[in-house]
């Protein structure tokens, strides 16, 4: 497996990526085409609507439960990892930092972690920027 960094953290799902959403607007296309060349152009906005809405749907059904139970899970590893290293609750001040400041973190090994977060509560860094300010990147191979 390659060895992940900043650069190459993004994920894709071949099947859902370079198929589905290929042919899906390839038909999309196809019907708005037909739309303003047809005489029967009300059927074709129809099915055109529905492909708009066939493509909506995809996108966020298929990351959303998924990113929701991840987001979760992210949260309790990065309590458990304070708790680990501090002896006490990340919960205390939790609610200071954003979602992306807390996800960005996971990234960070252990010897990182604490300085990033006081970091991250001092001067309100973004997700990207605690991403960046990284040293030796702690890999998820896991996520969705």
């Amino acid at each position: 497996m390659k060895i992940q960094t900043y650069y190459n953290h993004i994920r894709f799902y071949t099947p859902h990526h370079f198929v589905y959403y290929p042919v899906l607007t390839l038909f999309l296309a196809s019907s708005v085409y037909f739309a303003f060349t047809t005489k029967d152009y009300l059927i074709w906005t129809f099915i055109s609507v529905v492909f708009v809405f066939l493509f909506c749907l995809a996108f966020m059904l298929r990351q959303h439960y998924a990113l929701i139970l991840q987001n979760r899970i992210v949260r309790l590893e990065m309590r458990y990892r304070y708790f680990t290293l501090t002896g006490k609750r990340l919960e205390e001040f939790e609610h200071k930092l954003t979602d992306d400041q807390i996800f960005a973190l996971r990234f960070a090994p252990d010897d990182e972690f604490l300085p990033l977060l006081e970091d991250a509560l001092k001067n309100n860094l973004t997700g990207d920027a605690i991403k960046k300010a990284i040293v030796h990147w702690r890999a998820d191979y896991n996520r969705v």
